[in-house]
């Protein structure tokens, strides 16, 4: 990594040096590496180790001060894939800079006030760096090219987000110099663009995801083995009330993700460690009671009824409700959130702002303003016999899709065409009498 550097120290070759160097250790199996330079400066960036892997949480740290308060103009270059590979490769290495595929790029680094070099961040998906400008800006990204930006206007005394999507060789029509060549290209262009317009801007260069996954190498000379058994990161354990020493209700999901305004940041509630002072359970209702130091309360309210039509037993979730302040937003789960009784309910996402599954119970201002969203969430609040582990999960994802009744119709309707063609060939007869062209002419007696 390396810290903000001014235009008159760094040079073309600089750029690649910084890659090579990083090479020369251990790296991860999931990262991506990240270039932000700026036409109007940077905040300083410590340099590290080598081989230091830079979090998520330390890059949201540094935009955070890089960004501010103030309107920016932020170019996100985001190509496909992109590793550090492609730098080494074709960044011409070996001191012959004409087979550079990163001109364009090496001059916009040269040239700017300031740059960060990240060479390995740590990546956690492929909608990670995207995300993170948007709610440091506040502004939704806007999908430009080099000719669409030529003919746009852009209003400096707000935040703007230009992405400009970049891609990657598949190996089937162009090569990877040839590509990155292209790609490189586009950087210069959009760059002139923006001096032409006389548009001060910071520009971030990443990938979606990793070009190339390399194996990670150990640089210590310590025996392993059983120590990287306990290093492993272990499984997080769902959250269970227990009623006389028997688990009643189970709760488990990878993020509870919750956001109180829209200039709030989300809050993961699933990595801390909650009350469950207020949880009840019996044979009939289920309330599961979150409490948090931070301040915050969620709770889950289920009922088991016996339905007629089934003759069986079924749970719902009758409400989730949000308490932060004395304020409480207050959500049903009538749209699909139920499961047999003695089963689990699960599903990837739950949320009450897309596709929402959590309808308001009412209308006030912090049932619309506040935001749920619940990854991988499973719920059992009844029949919970297997002691710690989850009953067989009724899954929130239909088994007929609309794709699947649409591939259904469609071979309905084919297979009538066909019956029906099949019919009119049946019915078709041969004709029983046919003319002889042996037989003897048919003569007319012509009258005089």
């Amino acid at each position: 990594m390396a810290g903000p550097r001014c235009a008159s120290e760094v040079r073309p070759a600089a750029f690649i040096a910084v890659f090579w160097a990083f090479f020369a250790t251990g790296s991860s199996t999931a990262q991506v590496p990240l270039l932000i330079w700026s036409s109007d400066g940077l905040p300083p960036l410590a340099v590290p180790a080598a081989g230091h892997i830079t979090s998520h949480d330390q890059l949201t740290s540094y935009l955070t001060a890089a960004f501010g308060h103030s309107p920016h103009t932020v170019l996100l270059f985001l190509q496909d894939k992109l590793s550090k590979d492609d730098f080494t490769v074709f960044g011409g290495v070996f001191g012959n800079k004409q087979d550079s595929a990163f001109k364009n790029l090496e001059a916009a680094l040269q040239s700017s006030s300031s740059s960060v070099t990240l060479p390995a961040l740590e990546w956690s998906g492929s909608s990670a760096i995207l995300t993170l400008l948007q709610e440091k800006l506040g502004v939704s990204p806007l999908l430009v090219d080099a000719d669409t930006l030529s003919h746009l206007s852009i209003n400096t005394s707000v935040s703007n987000l230009l992405l400009i999507n970049l891609p990657y060789c598949t190996g089937s029509h162009k090569s990877c110099m040839e590509v990155l060549h292209n790609n490189d290209e586009i950087i210069g262009k959009v760059l002139n663009i923006m001096k032409a317009k006389n548009v001060q801007y910071t520009a971030i260069y990443t990938g979606l995801q990793p070009s190339r996954v390399i194996p990670e190498t150990s640089v210590s000379d310590q025996s392993v083995g059983r120590s990287l058994l306990q290093a492993a990161d272990t499984v997080r354990e769902p959250i269970m009330f227990n009623v006389s020493g028997a688990p009643c209700i189970m709760l488990w999901a990878q993020n509870l993700n919750v956001k109180l305004s829209d200039a709030s940041a989300w809050i993961d509630l699933a990595q801390q460690t909650p009350s469950l002072e207020g949880s009840i359970c019996n044979g009939s209702n289920s309330q599961l009671v979150l409490t948090y130091t931070s301040g915050l309360t969620l709770s889950f309210a289920m009922t088991r009824r016996f339905y007629r039509v089934s003759a069986r037993n079924w749970f719902t979730l009758d409400s989730v409700q949000l308490q932060s302040n004395g304020l409480t937003a207050s959500y049903t789960g009538s749209r699909g959130i139920y499961a047999p009784a003695e089963y689990s309910f699960h599903c990837q996402s739950v949320t009450n702002f897309q596709n929402a599954l959590l309808v308001p119970n009412n209308t006030n201002q912090n049932t619309s303003q506040w935001k749920l969203n619940f990854t991988d969430f499973q719920i059992q609040g009844f029949g919970l016999a297997n002691g710690t582990n989850f009953s067989y999960a009724s899954d929130c994802a239909g088994f007929f899709t609309a794709g699947i009744w649409m591939g259904l119709l469609t071979s309905l309707l084919m297979l009538l065409i066909f019956v029906y063609g099949l019919h009119m060939i049946m019915q078709l007869n041969t004709m029983d009498r046919f003319d002889d062209p042996k037989g003897p002419s048919i003569s007319v007696p012509q009258s005089e």
